[in-house]
């Protein structure tokens, strides 16, 4: 399943990647569930040769987790196995499926992630551990990549070591993931008031809350562009309100706070050095008013 809106520039080569990368599975269907695209990604799915074309019509830019539901409401889950879901700015390398429906063969596995690699081969690093305080606050004085060298302080693993061997994670980036019917059947649908980012962080530890673990599989290999988030003052400021947003919802008040407190002095100190994708996050955090309630289109 591929999720798209305005995606034209890269669903074609998105498309193209995956016969060699379904190579080894059965591929019952190739579901595009687009968000009310202005250009022409319904057209180029439509028009995809050699593959099962399901396109799906979602009506508006509803987000990544309601076009995920509206995917799967159009398969019948009692006649797969798995469910793959990836970004349209990502390409399989060949046999990734078959490696990652291998990975979901062992007991208790909902979910199985790929390595994912920019389109130069440099690693992205897209495994974490589950939100803590004490890690948004590391994050917030020593930023992402140096927090997470210090043992297990940083919610983002760095470790290159780590992205070398398969092994379970508490949850995974959502540009790409594999997961079983069954799974999918149990944790539900995914949380659509997320609109974008940390609708995969809730989906995996819900899954986990419910016996289903991530399992990564470095031997699975996809490229991925992405970054939007880097560049993009809109996209940061949800990024981060939902990152708080879902603390907000697993843990109780105190903690909570404490959370927010850490992440809206992480976004602060970025500010004053001038990034603005900081300050847009600190008036969103500051301001709920300012929040964006639905995405634009």
């Amino acid at each position: 399943m591929i999720v798209t809106y305005n995606s034209a520039p890269v669903l074609g080569g998105c498309l193209a990647s995956l016969p060699e990368g379904a190579d080894g599975v059965d591929l019952a269907a190739v579901v595009v569930a687009d968000n009310a695209s202005k250009d022409d990604s319904l057209r180029i799915a439509e028009q995809a040769a050699g593959l099962p074309m399901r396109p799906v019509r979602v009506g508006r830019n509803a987000g990544y987790a309601a076009a995920i539901n509206a995917g799967i409401a159009a398969l019948d889950l009692h006649e797969l196995d798995a469910v793959f879901v990836m970004n349209p700015d990502c390409r399989l390398r060949p046999g990734s499926l078959a490696v990652l429906s291998r990975a979901l063969g062992r007991p208790g596995t909902g979910i199985a992630v790929p390595r994912l690699i920019s389109t130069e081969g440099v690693l992205h690093h897209s495994l974490r551990r589950t939100p803590a305080v004490r890690r948004a606050l590391a994050e917030a004085l020593l930023g992402g990549n140096l927090a997470g060298r210090v043992g297990t302080l940083g919610e983002m693993i760095v470790d290159p070591g780590r992205y070398e061997r398969p092994g379970p994670a508490d949850w995974a980036t959502g540009a790409a993931m594999l997961i079983s019917a069954a799974a999918l059947t149990e944790v539900g649908p995914w949380d659509e008031s997320f609109l974008l980012y940390s609708e995969e962080t809730e989906y995996a530890l819900r899954a986990a809350d419910k016996g289903w673990s991530l399992w990564y599989e470095p031997a699975a290999v996809v490229e991925h562009i992405g970054g939007e988030a880097k560049t993009s003052p809109m996209l940061a400021a949800l990024l981060t309100v939902n990152r708080v947003r879902l603390f907000r919802r697993r843990r109780g008040r105190i903690a909570s706070a404490g959370f927010y407190l850490a992440v809206l002095l992480g976004e602060a100190m970025r500010a004053a050095a001038g990034r603005r994708t900081a300050r847009a996050s600190v008036v969103v955090l500051l301001r709920p008013s300012r929040r964006l309630r639905t995405l634009p289109g």
